[in-house]
Formats: C-alpha cells, structure tokens, sequence
C-alpha cells in the first residue's frame, strides 16, 4: 500500500545526503519532496500543512549526532512526526468492569463492517475473550446470512430475530442475552447506507442509547482516502464514536486515510485490515505503521503473527533438531505450511527490515520456488524425507521424485543440495556463527533466512531485533523468542 509514498519519501532522504548538517538552505528541497509525498498519497491537505511546519521546526539547524548522517537525522524526524500524526500509541479495546463489554460496529455500505465484525471477534476469542455477534442490519439483503455464516466459521454464536424485528429490539435482546450467558463481549453490527442520511444516524443514536456501548466502532474504507477521515469526523460529531477500523490496507490505497484519521477526526485508529481472510486483523501501532512507511519493515507484527502459529512444544523440538543437524525434509514441510498460514509471502517479506524494495518480481518468484520445493517433497516416501541423503547418493530416487512432481531431475538435485548446505549452516547458526545462507532454494537468500532461523536467535539480516523485543508483554518475552527463532 505505502509503496509509492515510500519511494517519494527515500527521494527526500537523498537530498540531504552528503551534507554536514540540516540547514535552511538544503532542507527546503527534502522538504518540497515529503509534501509532494503526502499529497499523492492523499492525506488530508490541512495535515500536510501542519506535519511538514512540524518537520520543518524541528529539523531547523539540528546539529548532526557524531555517526548519523543529516538523512539519516531527518528521517527520525519525518518517522516521529508520523508517529505523533497518528496518535502516538496504540489504543486497545476497552473491557467494562461489568460484563459484557458492549461494542457498537457502524460504517457505510461496501466498507467491510460485516467482515470487520467477524474478525474483531475471532481477535477477541484468541485473547480468551468469549463473544456473541448481534445481526441488526435487517436492510441489506442477506446480512444477517453473511453474520450467521462467519459466526460458524470462527466458532462464534450469532443473536438475530429475522429481518422482520425492529434493529433497535434486536440489539437489545442481543445484549441481554449475552449478560445471561455470561459472555464477555457483544458486538452489535448495525445497518449502513451508501451514504450518510438522518436515518441511519437516527437509528444508530437510539441503538446506541438503548444498550449504552462501551466501544462505538466506525468501520472507514482505505480506499477513500482522506474521505475517510471527514467521514469519521462527520460520525463521531453526531453519534459520538470511541475508535476506527481502517480496512482494505492491503489494497492498493495510497494511505492518506491511516495518516488523517486521527487529526482530522480526534478518534484513533484502534484496528486495521490487511486482508479478505477472516483472520488478518491487526491492532493499530502507529510507531509500526509509521515503520512500515519509511521501508524499516515491522519486526514486531511479524513475530505476534508468527507467535499465533507457533506451538511453544513444537518449537523447542524443532531447536533441538536444528542444534543436531537432524532437521529433515518433514520440518522443512511443516514451516512451509506455517509460512502460508501467516498470510502472503509479499505480506510477510515486507515487515523485514531492507525487504520493501523487492519488486512483485522477486515476490512471485519466491512463491513459485517454494511451490517447486513443495511439489519436489511431497513425492518423496517418508523414508526419503527424513533421511536426505538417501536422495543425495541415489540418482534413481530423484528421477522417481521428479517424475511424481513434474520436474526435472537436475532440480531435484538441486533442491537435495540446497537443502543440505541450508541444514549445515543452520546449525552453525545455532552455536552462534552467521554466514551467509544458499539463495538458490528460494529465489533469494532472504528467504531462507527466515526460514532458517535457528534456536532463539535471530536469523541474518534480522540483528538487532529479537522476539522479546516488545516490552509491553514481558510475560510473553520467552514465548516470542523461542517462536520467532523457529520462524
């Protein structure tokens, strides 16, 4: 999403390269590059104006830190003011000292609302949130199917009375119900329009009057740009909303909407969405959107969705099989399929740090390789994939193994070979040496480093970043760094 507005803002970082320090005379062009930037990515013009007098003020005269270079100094700058644009810290989900906790979804037609209430729940119930959906939207034709059948598909039970019902009754029966059951959150989905009219807001305000909400949740589309944000200002001036879920992020939007939100409407951003599964809901980390803008990738998203995969058992094992050179051809399986439950390739690469210039290019071809390496190993007999070098001294075997999968013999071979150098190096990993891994598996070296990350140290190219680098849940410090090791 943030490609372009990346690109334009790297454009300013080069124009202050090679300068002794951020003066007036050569922080004008950088500056005219970062406005340009925003504007193209259709943040709100009134934001523009304030972020780039904030940048400006700030960067006036800073003497260069000895080791820092003025580019690398304006980009602390730009990244904090981004930080700063769109609200500092995250903001979580309230939870009501009196269960349940009662969350309102509102939006218009198209934006996701129905999808984004699902998704919101699953979020909950892997925090041990129990809940209960509530279908109010008797408008829109099949909604409350749409509700019903998501609700199945995550485990989660579903309140309607048909589409005859009165929203305002249904959402209150909903809640009463919850309260009996003893469920933890309810989250009412309402009705949207495709525009705002004093209809829907009417009934918005008496649902919300009835079951008095702890959380009102607007649900704004990516898409529209910095309408979006004069969106959520117009709702939260007239129902009076406590957050916003951006969604569509993964689309192809410019991202004016993630930075003019906040500003322009004074409600945060709580969750976004990154994608049309029922899963890929993320909380909203300004520090780690403004990360993934400038191109410094996401570390920390990575390892809590790598974290949500990861069995702690599984992880110590696959160690102790990394540390003794016995990882085999069925492990190498299994973190494949963990790979792809953690959402896309490109999606995953990008939240690298020095991985957002690889071009779809390079993407695609890293999928195919490892839809080759799939391919190849599941038409090895279980002997043959616990036990490698069956294959390394039996030409018979790859030509069997490349028959079955549609390949060439001489890419069995070379998937044999790789494998072993990558196994080699992974346990040299684990004592504590970093060299350089094979690219040949993956279409690149990169991603067999992520693969290969042994024990609880990073893999190469990830130094510096550690799976117990979130300091907000130091309980969960020894969790994440055994999960992101075995990435």
């Amino acid at each position: 999403m943030f490609e372009a507005l990346s690109d334009r803002l790297e454009a300013a970082w080069k124009k202050l390269r090679g300068q002794d320090k951020i003066s007036q005379s050569n922080i004008q062009d950088a500056l005219r590059e970062v406005r340009r930037a925003l504007l193209e990515a259709d943040v709100n013009l009134q934001v523009v104006k304030d972020f780039i007098s904030e940048v400006e003020a700030k960067a006036q005269g800073s003497e260069v830190i000895a080791g820092v270079r003025p580019d690398q100094q304006f980009i602390k700058i730009v990244h904090d003011e981004l930080v700063q644009v769109m609200g500092t810290e995250n903001v979580p989900l309230a939870e009501a000292q009196e269960q349940p906790t009662i969350v309102l979804m509102a939006g218009l037609q198209g934006t996701g609302k129905t999808t984004a209430t699902a998704k919101l729940a699953l979020h909950l119930r892997k925090l041990d949130r129990s809940c209960l959906l509530v279908a109010t939207d008797v408008y829109r034709p099949a909604a409350i199917d749409q509700l019903v059948t998501l609700g199945k598909q995550i485990d989660v039970p579903v309140f309607e009375l048909g589409s005859d019902a009165d929203p305002v009754e249904i959402a209150r029966q909903g809640v009463e119900r919850g309260r009996a059951e003893g469920v933890n959150t309810v989250i009412i989905d309402t009705a949207g329009r495709l525009q705002i009219d004093e209809d829907m807001m009417a009934e918005l305000a008496r649902i919300k009057q009835t079951v008095q909400p702890d959380e009102t949740l607007l649900v704004v589309d990516a898409m529209t740009g910095q309408e979006a944000a004069n969106l959520t200002r117009t709702f939260h001036e007239q129902i009076g909303i406590t957050g916003a879920i951006l969604t569509k992020l993964d689309g192809d939007s410019r991202g004016g909407a993630a930075l003019s939100v906040r500003q322009i409407s004074g409600a945060p951003i709580k969750f976004v969405g990154v994608g049309e599964k029922v899963e890929a809901l993320q909380p909203f980390y300004p520090d780690r959107m403004a990360s993934r803008i400038l191109g410094m990738g996401d570390v920390l998203t990575l390892v809590e969705k790598a974290q949500e995969e990861i069995d702690l058992a599984d992880a110590e094992k696959m160690q102790e099989k990394i540390l003794s050179a016995k990882f085999d051809f069925t492990d190498f399986l299994k973190q494949l399929r963990l790979l792809k439950n953690m959402g896309s390739l490109g999606g995953i690469m990008k939240m690298i740090p020095g991985m957002n210039k690889l071009s779809d290019d390079q993407l695609k071809q890293g999928e195919t390789q490892l839809k080759r390496c799939e391919a190849m190993i599941n038409s090895m007999t279980r002997q043959e994939r616990h036990d490698p070098d069956l294959l390394a001294s039996s030409p018979s075997r790859r030509r069997r193994i490349a028959s079955g999968s549609g390949y060439r013999e001489s890419d069995v071979s070379k998937l044999v070979a790789d494998f072993q150098k990558m196994r080699s190096l992974m346990q040299q990993m684990g004592q504590g040496s970093f060299p350089g891994m094979p690219g040949g598996m993956f279409g690149g070296g990169s991603m067999g480093n992520a693969l290969a990350g042994g024990g609880n140290r990073p893999a190469p190219g990830w130094r510096g970043y550690t799976g117990g680098a979130s300091t907000k849940k130091k309980k969960n410090k020894d969790k994440k760094k055994k999960g992101f090791g075995n990435l």
